[in-house]
């Protein structure tokens, strides 16, 4: 039985603007396959509608898997024998259908003169539609024998595999330029996605915007830290609460930005992996030490050797 949870939290930056949350997350579960879902919002000044790309993003990629889903044998048979074909083609489905969302809801609401005022009339008139709505898009699918992701722009996926092993299987942004901001709103977007596939059914998959990834010291500790929350996940409705009060934490400790984090799981199989997780994050506890430690005498050679430096320059003079 397919489970997961989703939860999306205002920045500290956001809440002290009074602007609104640009993050939307969702997850779903049916008999066949469960998704995991999170977008981000550009928020920037021409991505004024970003709030509502964002929504839009998620609520599409559901539609979508859900309607390629419709016959379950076919879609499982075309994604086993060229996976990488039907991931592109899911891929241009979502980006068709929100441009179409997009100008749906642009059509049935107008520019405001409030949304208008920061721009000079020039300005204004150099704004693409989509670009209005700009939002990233992280998305991963849990099968019965199968797992696969999309993801376009910033945040992260992690997958923990059956050893209670966490890893982040799209990590590389080859296919974005570095003077462009992989997008939803891109008019080239199909090009900027990245995507996995893999023949096996993991313990849990996690995707979340970058607030989270950000809020961490490094990339070890953001690993472990999902290790921890699946290891809870035999008790996932009581624990509900406690990641969404953590992701409050951390924002407002933290990143200041938006954070947005869903997840998904097979219950029967988490279970009977459950004590190996809970040995996992001990593992993981003892190499965080070992790396506090390090870090430590790392900085402190740093220090002698400044030390020595400097009384050498004072020897001189």
């Amino acid at each position: 039985m397919f489970n997961g949870l989703n939860h999306s939290i205002i920045g500290a930056s956001h809440t002290a603007k009074g602007t609104v949350c640009q993050d939307w997350s969702a997850f779903q579960a049916t008999d066949d396959y469960a998704i995991a879902v999170v977008a981000d919002g550009h928020g920037s000044k021409k991505h004024f509608r970003s709030d509502v790309g964002s929504k839009l993003a998620v609520a599409v990629t559901l539609g979508v898997v859900k309607d390629y889903y419709a016959d379950v044998a076919l879609f499982e048979e075309n994604l086993v024998s060229d996976h990488k074909r039907l991931i592109r083609k899911l891929e241009k489905t979502i980006i068709s259908r929100w441009n179409s969302a997009v100008k749906e809801h642009f059509d049935g609401h107008p520019i405001t003169a409030e949304e208008k005022a920061p721009f000079t009339d020039e300005e204004f008139a150099t704004l693409r539609r989509e670009s209005i709505y700009g939002t990233t898009l992280i998305a991963c699918i849990i099968g019965k024998t199968y797992t696969f992701g999309i993801q376009i722009g910033d945040g992260s996926l992690v997958v923990i595999d059956e050893d209670s092993e966490a890893d982040m299987p799209i990590t590389e942004d080859d296919s974005t330029p570095a003077n462009l901001t992989a997008s939803m709103c891109n008019s080239g977007a199909i090009d900027l996605f990245n995507d996995f596939y893999m023949p096996d059914k993991p313990l849990a998959v996690f995707v979340s915007t970058d607030g989270l990834y950000t809020s961490f010291r490094s990339t070890e500790d953001f690993l472990d830290y999902h290790t921890i929350i699946a290891s809870h996940l035999d008790k996932h409705q009581a624990f509900d609460a406690v990641v969404k009060r953590n992701l409050a934490k951390r924002t407002h400790y933290g990143t200041q930005d938006d954070i947005s984090l869903s997840l998904a799981f097979d219950h029967e199989m988490l279970m009977d992996n459950i004590d190996e997780l809970k040995a996992q994050v001990e593992r993981n506890k003892f190499r965080a030490e070992i790396r506090k430690a390090e870090h430590k005498a790392k900085i402190e050679k740093q220090r002698l050797k400044n030390t020595l430096r400097q009384r050498a320059t004072d020897d001189d003079e």
